[in-house]
């Protein structure tokens, strides 16, 4: 009888002991790959709230010709046609948010990726985007070009 209280005694033991350095083992592990995980994962960023952008002078925009502009986190394309109109639309096809880019050659929106056009308007005229890019408004002060959020 002594001797099975004692092996019972060392069984505990040795639970105790296989529980102590499993806890340990898992807590050492997390402490080590959660900043890891944490370090590799990007940092959430907040939308940049922006409701106008000066572009630049209009002497400096030649006819005919289209530019990308950050507005806020986003790319916008300003267009201005042969005709000297200017254009603001968002630079983010409708698609699979690839960015556009102007063809004067065509004088058409286009977006490299699947082959989706817009028409000068911002209206999808073929390939697969589902819908119109949106627009924004083009405001000149003065020489200054200006585009805001369409509210």
């Amino acid at each position: 009888m002594n001797n099975s209280s004692s092996s019972q005694k060392q069984n505990n033991r040795r639970d105790f002991l296989k529980y102590l350095l499993t806890g340990g083992l898992l807590g050492f592990a997390s402490a080590v790959i959660y900043p890891l995980i944490a370090y590799l994962k990007p940092p959430k960023q907040r939308e940049v709230e922006v409701s106008s952008v000066k572009v630049g002078k209009l002497s400096e925009i030649e006819k005919n010709s289209g530019r990308i502009i950050r507005f806020g986190n986003k790319p916008v394309i300003l267009v201005r046609t042969a005709a000297g109109d200017l254009r603001a639309f968002s630079a983010t096809c409708t698609h699979l948010d690839c960015t556009v880019q102007f063809k004067s050659d065509q004088s058409i929106l286009w977006c490299a990726c699947h082959n989706g056009k817009y028409d000068l308007n911002g209206r999808n005229i073929s390939g697969p985007p589902p819908r119109p890019l949106d627009s924004f408004r083009v405001v000149i002060q003065g020489e200054e070009v200006l585009i805001s959020k369409n509210v």
